[in-house]
């Protein structure tokens, strides 16, 4: 997945999220709705993060420098990590908060339908902005399922805006049930639950979140095999030589840095082993771009 195309799921996820927060607030201030103070401050926050992913995105792309020999890929790996700790913290725990304090001081609703009218409306804006993600994912999706890709993709950008959209689809479900559920009872304690179900829901999807991403920080071997692919260009390139040992980390989400062994094999001097080293870090460069960074070392054993 190129950088331009997650930025441009992240900006298409940011305008929703930056309209469907303004109509929130606006209607939790003539409703008074618990569940719906509890979305305007979720829709807040994940604005709050896409601000953050970009931020990433671009601090990702600098230059390696003589203190970060290998560049800063993984930046946008620990801002996809504050996301999450966002997430838990202004938008789980403080729509715990705000429907606990309503059940504990209940007050009736006003202009229920305008609450749901705005829901719906959310509903439809999420919609657009989760199908956008899906789009994108389905062009780097090499694992089949969903569920696959999203244990296995090392594009923490996409992930997050995914879990983002589909708990934000999922909590304003829950708000609409919940608005219906007061407006038809006359009571305001649904509409209060309502508000710290979203809460666990939000709490739950951040810890989840932050586990994925923290295998990426600590640093994640690629999900592709690479051994086999090199073994195929150093056969062609080294002939007789053999892969010893092998290593892969992903730097990045769109960075890989392999380290490994190799026998001279029919190289009998030591300016042909060079040349041949030479040719092959090109090759396995060309068949695989990600690869940014590759140590080679000739060995015996």
């Amino acid at each position: 997945m190129s950088s331009d195309g997650s930025v441009s799921v992240i900006m298409t996820a940011l305008a929703a999220n930056a309209g469907i927060a303004i109509a929130k607030f606006f209607g939790a201030f003539f409703s008074g709705s618990a569940v719906l103070m509890a979305e305007a401050i979720h829709s807040l926050v994940d604005c709050a993060n896409q601000g953050l992913l970009l931020f990433g995105t671009r601090r990702g792309k600098r230059p390696p420098t003589s203190r970060h020999p290998l560049g800063y890929g993984r930046e946008s790996y620990f801002w996809s990590f504050i996301v999450a700790v966002l997430l838990f913290s202004l938008g789980g725990l403080f729509a715990i908060y705000e429907g606990i304090g309503k059940v504990a001081y209940p007050a009736p609703l006003g202009s229920p339908w305008m609450g749901i009218s705005i829901m719906v409306l959310g509903i439809f804006l999420e919609g657009y902005a989760l199908h956008s993600c899906l789009r994108a994912i389905r062009k780097e999706n090499e694992y089949g399922s969903i569920w696959k890709w999203y244990r296995q993709t090392t594009s923490a950008d996409l992930l997050v805006i995914f879990t983002e959209d589909t708990a934000a689809i999922a909590g304003l479900i829950i708000a609409c049930i919940s608005l219906l559920a007061s407006w038809y009872t006359s009571n305001p304690i649904f509409d209060a639950v309502g508000s710290i179900v979203i809460g666990f829901l939000l709490v739950g999807v951040a810890i989840f979140l932050a586990v994925e991403i923290k295998s990426l920080i600590i640093g994640e071997a690629p999900k592709k095999d690479y051994r086999s692919g090199i073994e195929q260009v150093l056969v062609s390139t080294i002939p007789g030589s053999q892969l010893l040992k092998f290593i892969s980390i992903q730097t990045g989400p769109n960075e890989v840095l392999v380290i490994y062994k190799i026998t001279p094999g029919s190289l009998s001097s030591v300016k042909e082993l060079i040349d041949g080293i030479n040719k092959l870090e090109n090759d396995v460069r060309s068949k695989f771009p990600e690869i940014i960074w590759q140590f080679v070392e000739p060995d015996y054993t």
